[in-house]
């Protein structure tokens, strides 16, 4: 039987992979010119957004947790506007989960409740790996009703809870 502190981490780890899948599911549905669409000029783009998970997974737990030095730019995240190729957005979060997922692999239950200091926050580890799955979470929704808005398209992920199965 596993520990509460080893579920925690792997379901952390399994929530990361999850979301980042559907989010590279819809990079592949999606041109160029819809990545980097936004609603109004104070909305993201997708683009926007998958720069800013990145960062964020980056931020929190390579740098916060993993203790690696801290080089995001988070302004920069939002305020871009020349696109980036979907490959590159991809390989970008690829990167940056990956990395992650290294750093959470060898967090031990002890590591959970140290302290680290993140952006202008004082939490422990454990907070800040939470923080991280939550925010991704948050962001891959707002990207999978960003895509299902510009496809039309149902993207196929909960199908297999329909009655109707197709």
């Amino acid at each position: 039987m596993r520990s509460i502190d080893e579920e925690f981490l792997s379901a952390s780890r399994k929530t990361l992979s999850k979301w980042r899948e559907r989010i590279e599911k819809c990079l592949g549905e999606l041109c160029e010119e819809q990545i980097w669409w936004r609603g109004q000029e104070n909305s993201n783009a997708i683009g926007n957004l998958v720069l800013h998970v990145a960062g964020n997974a980056r931020q929190w737990i390579v740098a916060g947790v993993g203790k690696a030095a801290d080089t995001r730019d988070r302004d920069a995240e939002f305020a871009r506007r020349e696109p980036i190729a979907a490959a590159e957005l991809l390989a970008r979060l690829n990167a940056a989960v990956a990395d992650a997922d290294d750093v959470l692999a060898r967090i031990r239950a002890e590591d959970l409740l140290e302290e680290r200091h993140i952006q202008v926050y004082d939490v422990t580890v454990l907070q800040a790996i939470h923080h991280v799955t939550e925010h991704f979470a948050m962001h891959a929704g707002q990207i999978l009703y960003a895509t299902k808005l510009l496809t039309g398209s149902d993207l196929g992920f909960y199908r297999h809870l329909s009655k109707k199965q197709n």
